[in-house]
């Protein structure tokens, strides 16, 4: 009886680990981007690096929770011959809203790039500039190579380790179920790594379009747009947050 008792514990236990290491994630995620911020030299740079800070040690957490759980023994178990592909766990739904986002926010910093112009300061990529019956209005701050640079490499690194760690997730043996719920807080911090930097960004982009008024109706066109891709991004944030937090209660 003790046996079966234990048996039935083991499942509960390494829920419970799988759980507190994405809640301790978090909780590093939280303090490593509130460490990275306070680098800021008041540009606004520091934020653009503790945003991956904070997705980084979300996609630890889920990883280090995956470690602490046991290989489930017993019974021999047989499996079929097909390899698990990572595509068969990522989550139909969410993937292709996070990847229009992604596109969304690599078209967006390159199209801001294209037309930025140097700030009063001469740092070149943070100044947007227009001119109309002869008078030259400038804008910031913009987010040109300035910003954009720092955000694409970090979305690259970022969607490198969290494919990797995607394809560790879907090799490692274990439970259907608890394989899934990983995957699923896997893509949702990848989520937080592209709608942040998106928010942000269309953010800071319809604000300087806001304070020129020369921008004509190309300008009046692009900032509603950017008022919606934020708030697609606005809705996304707390999602992933609450996802990585908790993948079961997301999927409900």
């Amino acid at each position: 009886m003790s046996e079966l008792n234990a048996g039935a514990d083991r499942p509960l236990t390494a829920s419970r680990a799988d759980r507190y290491a994405r809640w301790c994630g978090l909780a590093a995620g939280a303090v490593a981007a509130r460490a990275v911020a306070s680098l800021d030299d008041g540009l606004g740079v520091g934020i653009l690096y503790a945003i991956p800070a904070f997705g980084l040690c979300a996609v630890i957490g889920v990883l280090v929770g995956d470690a602490l759980t046991p290989r489930v023994h017993g019974a021999v178990r047989t499996a079929g011959l097909t390899p698990r592909r990572v595509r068969d766990y990522v989550p139909r739904r969410m993937a292709p809203l996070l990847l229009c986002q992604a596109a969304a926010l690599v078209i967006l910093l390159a199209v801001a790039a294209t037309v930025a112009s140097p700030d009063d300061m001469g740092r070149a990529g943070r100044s947007l500039a227009a001119t109309c019956h002869g008078v030259t209005e400038s804008a910031g701050p913009w987010p040109g190579l300035f910003y954009g640079l720092p955000v694409l490499v970090s979305l690259a690194l970022s969607t490198a380790a969290c494919g990797w760690s995607l394809l560790r997730i879907a090799r490692r043996p274990g439970e259907e179920q608890a394989r899934r719920d990983r995957s699923l807080a896997i893509t949702a911090a990848w989520g937080l790594l592209v709608s942040a930097p998106l928010l942000g960004a269309a953010a800071t982009a319809s604000g300087a379009l806001t304070s020129l008024s020369c921008d004509g109706t190309t300008g009046a066109i692009a900032t509603w747009l950017l008022y919606a891709v934020a708030l697609v991004a606005l809705v996304t944030v707390p999602w992933c947050l609450v996802t990585i937090a908790s993948p079961r209660a997301a999927r409900r």
